[in-house]
């Protein structure tokens, strides 16, 4: 890596961090301040969550495009202006129009800085660092939101709105933040791309990316992924270990502790057994994992142990799947930037953001009335769509050339990775030598 984007990289993940760091103070009590802390209802405050997913789902579909006319970094300080206004919005909101608005706000501005940071990421890197690159990002994100969600608790009083209103400004002082370091970042132009970010975004299109069939099995993979995993955190998952293994709510808190703890104390020893292996067979070995973590929470619900037991086999099934996380971070995110063609990084990226939100949509929809009333079906459900990560994940790497695949053999070999959207991407290996 030049120092230029070396410098550049350092300056992205430390904004990236203080975000996820703002974050982290709210968004454990977003249900809470709406429903009880506001006294506006149960009822308005799902409807607060469900606008806050909506709105990503809104907005995702045309933000790929735009970063590719207009470079990463215009988006990114926009979409960081926009969900700080969310934020102070949400702090001072008192009335339903008013909390809605500015979920929808919110929600809108973070998602559209998911693919703007990734675009980033992927323009200041390699492919032979990018694996590590998203790896830190991950790894900075839930640090992060760790820390900030423990300094929250600390601060936080039901009875006070006060200090709901100082979290949230917080938080809207760390999207300036984050958009304040932007402003500073001197971003490397992305290799192969010739002409203006406006003349290469204008190349691609939707129909192109659907065409490329890796790419539309690793957006299957993914919704797969999310939905077997993010989209069961605070709903199913939470719902059946509750109702079904008697767990009680601060448990829940211990469990979320877990996954996160994993991931912070695992990721970079993680890295090393990942960044020179097969990058499918990697995520192969994810859904096996969480596929154990299902079965630990079907004993914890279903089992005649005691309650300690499973208390510790529901604790477990976070911990596992933190372990997954700390697998997967390295793995798909990189090789959604490989698979793209240098005039459709933002596009790429935003697709599998826009897949990303719709399973985390959809999860809590489906999951979260199973593992409140059908649990034996909810566990064999998701022990299933664990087990189908992995066949998905087989059946993907056919479809890759070896150094999308394994980047690792890039440093080794003169094979280039061949940035096409047609439909026979293993045939193209000869035409890459």
């Amino acid at each position: 890596m030049t120092r230029a984007k070396g410098a550049a990289m350092r300056r992205i993940q430390a904004g990236n961090a203080l975000s996820a760091f703002g974050l982290g103070f709210t968004v454990p009590y977003l249900y809470v301040y709406v429903a009880q802390v506001r006294d506006l209802g149960a009822g308005t405050a799902g409807v607060v969550l469900a606008v806050f997913a909506m709105a990503a789902l809104v907005v995702l579909p045309f933000t790929g495009r735009v970063i590719d006319r207009r470079g990463p970094l215009p988006v990114l300080v926009g979409a960081a202006v926009l969900a700080s206004a969310g934020a102070a919005g949400m702090g001072l909101a008192g009335s339903v129009p008013a909390v809605v608005a500015s979920a929808a706000v919110l929600g809108a501005g973070t998602a559209v800085m998911q693919p703007a940071l990734a675009t980033m990421i992927v323009w200041s890197s390699e492919a032979t660092t990018r694996t590590r690159a998203f790896a830190t990002q991950f790894f900075l994100q839930n640090l992060g939101l760790g820390i900030g969600g423990l300094i929250g608790g600390h601060i936080v009083d039901e009875s006070r709105p006060g200090s709901f209103t100082l979290l949230f400004t917080i938080e809207s002082v760390m999207f300036l933040v984050l958009a304040a370091v932007a402003l500073t970042v001197r971003l490397p132009a992305p290799s192969g791309v010739h002409g203006t970010p406006a003349e290469a975004g204008a190349k691609g299109g939707m129909r192109a990316l659907l065409g490329h069939r890796a790419m539309v099995q690793l957006l299957v993979l993914g919704f797969v992924l999310f939905f077997a995993c993010y989209g069961q955190f605070e709903s199913g998952l939470a719902a059946y270990g509750t109702e079904a293994a008697g767990i009680e709510p601060s448990t829940l808190g211990t469990a979320l502790a877990a996954n996160t703890a994993v991931i912070v104390a695992a990721q970079f020893l993680v890295l090393r057994f990942v960044e020179r292996r097969s990058r499918t067979r990697v995520i192969a070995a994810v859904g096996l994992i969480w596929a154990v973590a299902w079965i630990a929470a079907g004993y914890a619900g279903l089992g005649h142990g005691s309650q300690a037991m499973a208390t510790a086999a529901f604790i477990s099934t976070y911990a596992l799947f933190g372990l997954g996380e700390a697998m997967l971070s390295p793995t798909v995110a990189p090789l959604v930037a490989d698979l793209a063609p240098e005039s459709m990084v933002g596009q790429y990226n935003s697709a599998f953001a826009l897949v990303k939100q719709l399973a985390l949509a959809v999860g809590p929809a489906v999951g979260g009335p199973m593992g409140a009333a059908l649990h034996g079906p909810y566990i064999i459900t998701f022990v299933l769509f664990s087990l189908a990560v992995t066949v998905l994940a087989l059946r993907l790497g056919k479809r890759l050339t070896p150094v999308q695949d394994r980047p690792s053999l890039a440093a080794r070999t003169r094979v280039v990775t061949v940035h096409m959207p047609q439909p026979a991407d293993a045939e193209t290996v000869a035409a890459a030598r």
